[in-house]
């Protein structure tokens, strides 16, 4: 059986579970042929959730790629009981988690919109996120930024994400908007997510569907991480 893994949490965000087959077993790692579950990368990280077989339940620890391009390891416990090769089992995310993860990567391509400078690292947390730009000694109002973040997220834009090949991808070099990552190339496309009216940048995380779903959020802090860098940290507000 082939060890690469359908992605279908790309076409799908909101996919809570899928049915699918076991392609490979191993201590601590399960891998399918198929998954709803996120693995670990660009700034995002994998989800939990679990894999139910035969009347039981496998807790998912996380989930990050595989040695292999398009290889997905959903890590559990080394103790658990494991399916066999050729089983067929139920993929089901923590999606209150996952949602939440959503709404702040959708968030901080506001933020990457709110901020005039060039980003260069950022990480999404469960509730809150950051990024660092590439920038000097400008005074960032954290009352301003949170004005502006919640001003578009209440005007509801709508979020969509689509596909175009490598060659028209790479003659335009501003979709890659934070400079340590790039999108995965090989496959003769790449994915890009558009804030209507608002952002456009390749991306291959999970989104949600309009900006009004993100909620509140608060920039929580600002601070200087060296002479040019600048890190502003966002929060969920009210969850």
């Amino acid at each position: 059986m082939s060890s690469t893994t359908g992605e279908l949490f790309r076409e799908d965000a909101y996919l809570q579970s899928c049915s699918a087959a076991v392609t490979s077993v191993q201590p601590g790692v399960v891998r399918l042929d198929r998954t709803v579950f996120y693995p670990t990368g660009g700034g995002q990280p994998g989800d939990s959730g679990v894999l139910r077989f035969d009347g039981s339940e496998i807790a998912v620890l996380e989930t990050v790629k595989g040695d292999a391009p398009g290889e997905i390891d959903h890590r559990i416990d080394p103790g658990a009981s494991l399916p066999a090769v050729g089983d067929m089992v139920e993929a089901a995310v923590d999606f209150e988690r996952r949602h939440r993860l959503m709404r702040m990567h959708t968030c901080l391509h506001l933020l990457c919109k709110a901020v005039d400078g060039s980003v260069t690292g950022g990480s999404i947390g469960d509730g809150k996120g950051r990024l660092d730009f590439d920038i000097p000694d400008p005074v960032l109002d954290k009352d301003a930024l949170t004005e502006r973040l919640n001003a578009w997220i209440a005007e509801d834009h709508p979020v969509r994400a689509f596909w175009i090949d490598e060659s028209a991808f790479d003659e335009r070099p501003e979709l890659v908007k934070t400079m340590s990552v790039q999108p995965p190339r090989g496959s003769g496309r790449i994915r890009l997510i558009e804030i209507d009216g608002l952002d456009l940048q390749a991306c291959g995380g999970t989104h949600v569907r309009s900006t009004a779903e993100i909620g509140r959020v608060r920039i929580h802090k600002i601070e200087k991480k060296g002479r040019q860098n600048r890190r502003v940290q966002v929060v969920l507000d009210g969850d």
